[in-house]
């Protein structure tokens, strides 16, 4: 569940970063995606350090 939440607050804040920084639409594409594979994998590591802390 952490990895979806990550995900989607990644591509939000992505496209949020490219509209302030006066992109056009393929900018906030561009920055949504990778900063949606960004915080997934930082998700993921999350996800698995509490599956095996816990």
């Amino acid at each position: 569940m952490i990895f979806f939440a990550a995900t989607l607050l990644g591509a939000l804040t992505g496209w949020l970063r490219a509209t302030r920084r006066g992109g056009d639409r393929l900018d906030k594409l561009q920055y949504a995606a990778v900063h949606a594979i960004i915080f997934a994998i930082a998700g993921l590591f999350v996800t698995i350090a509490v599956h095996r802390l816990s």
